[in-house]
């Protein structure tokens, strides 16, 4: 039995209709039965996309003209091609010639997908290097703790009699964290005081 031929067209911006009229003329040239449509960027939800996955059954084919029109990475299109093949449907592109109910259309797809791997590998190995150099150079110190954790090592430093700007130049903190610090320190320290002496009243009387 030969399924349908399902096809799927999108630009990012209503503005683009003639790029759009285009697509839906060049797949209804390659046999379109029905053809899913919708006019937004590819990082944002693709309505029309979901309802073509769950529209085609055994047999179908999914035709695009470009394959950015259809995915918005090659991660991402291994993901749909899993879902299509899933449904014993193929995928057909149509700027690539590339077919995956085809033996050589598999191919180019398991090509592209190998590539796509090995970039991201390495592009990591490139960070992994990266981080390690700026290590080994003392350039790389990681996030920067917060002026919550911070606190107690500038307490202790105007303790030892630091004024806040020698302060904050020792620990790379604003001096206005530094005022903060030491105004909750000062504000915590009469409290506890007050407590002191309500205790003492108490216990007097």
């Amino acid at each position: 039995m030969t399924g349908y031929i399902v096809a799927y067209a999108r630009t990012s911006t209503l503005d683009q209709v003639a790029g759009f009229e285009a697509q839906i003329a060049e797949l209804k040239a390659a046999g379109a039965e029905k053809i899913f449509r919708e006019q937004v960027s590819s990082v944002a939800e693709r309505a029309e996309l979901e309802a073509l996955l769950d529209y085609i059954r055994q047999d179908d084919v999914v035709v695009v003209t470009k394959l950015d029109r259809l995915a918005r990475s090659m991660r991402d299109l291994l993901a749909i091609v899993d879902r299509i093949e899933a449904k014993g449907a193929a995928l057909r592109i149509l700027s690539m010639n590339l077919d995956t109910a085809t033996a050589t259309g598999k191919l180019m797809l398991n090509v592209l997908g190998s590539v796509a791997e090995f970039e991201r590998s390495m592009m990591l190995e490139r960070q992994r290097v990266g981080i390690a150099k700026a290590k080994s150079d003392r350039k790389f110190k990681g996030r920067a703790p917060t002026v919550r954790k911070q606190s107690s090592e500038i307490e202790a430093l105007l303790m030892k009699g630091l004024g806040p700007t020698d302060v904050a130049e020792k620990l790379g903190v604003a001096r206005s964290s530094v005022y903060r610090v030491a105004k909750g320190a000062l504000a915590a320290k009469r409290e506890a005081r007050q407590r002191l002496i309500a205790g003492d009243e108490q216990a007097g009387n």
